[in-house]
């Protein structure tokens, strides 16, 4: 990668490889809606990519619902797509940089759960749209601002520092599109519970995606946000609410 964060990023990924489908639930769930609104568009034939595949999720999820077509897996990890089913549609690639200039532009460009990660995800978002092919299309989704209230409540009240991702804001990440060309902007609401912070968390260090721009909290501070953690359930389970953003956007 081009910056310390996105080497950062990457080395979480690369290290979780391994165990990422088997804990990446609502990724799994993300590439099956997303697979199922492609079902639905009249995408022209023509390069299909899922951009920031990872393990390939997404790219799997699509081809399950269009026998035949073939979608290439782009992910600047190494290890996360040595584990593709299709290792013959993979390419390793920085998203932090421009994509390759295809004589054959892409009709479909698909992406969840990777935007965020990178430096600067409206400006990448404009980049990708206009690399499309006319008539193609850009769907995408990716959480957003708004994730986690429980968390930042928690750390809010303990008096620690939260942890958590600063994700983007709707607002910012359609600043830098043709209004006229998005055909769908949807916020998706998703809650997770758990007994325990630990586990209400570990899955997002499972698949990688506990890499942060804070240092790493003290026990004592785990412990004190597991205590200060809102919204209890009536069984004393903790929740977690994600609130994805599902763009679908036409050149």
């Amino acid at each position: 990668m081009s910056n310390t964060w996105g080497s950062k990023v990457l080395d979480g990924f690369d290290g979780s490889a391994t165990q990422y489908n088997r804990a990446a639930r609502l990724q799994k769930a993300m590439a099956w809606r997303i697979a199922g609104h492609c079902q639905r568009l009249p995408i022209p034939s023509g390069r299909w990519l899922d951009l920031g595949s990872g393990t390939g999720l997404l790219a799997d999820a699509l081809e399950h619902r269009h026998p035949g077509k073939i979608v290439e897996r782009i992910d600047g990890s190494p290890s996360m797509l040595a584990c593709c089913t299709r290792q013959d549609q993979t390419q390793l690639w920085d998203l932090n940089q421009p994509l390759p200039l295809w004589r054959d532009p892409p009709t479909l460009i698909a992406s969840s759960f990777c935007l965020h990660w990178l430096s600067d995800p409206a400006t990448t978002l404009r980049h990708w749209f206009e690399r499309l092919a006319p008539n193609g299309w850009l769907i995408v989704a990716l959480p957003i601002e708004g994730c986690f209230p429980q968390w930042h409540a928690a750390a809010s009240q303990a008096s620690v520092p939260c942890s958590a991702l600063h994700f983007p804001s709707s607002k910012d990440l359609i600043a830098l599109l043709p209004n006229e060309q998005i055909r769908r902007q949807e916020k998706l609401s998703f809650s997770e519970q758990a007994n325990h912070i630990t586990a209400l968390l570990g899955p997002m260090k499972a698949i990688g995606a506990g890499t942060s721009t804070c240092a790493s909290l003290s026990v004592k501070q785990w412990r004190q946000l597991n205590t200060d953690w809102p919204a209890r359930c009536a069984e004393g389970r903790i929740k977690l609410t994600w609130v994805i953003q599902l763009l679908m956007i036409e050149r």
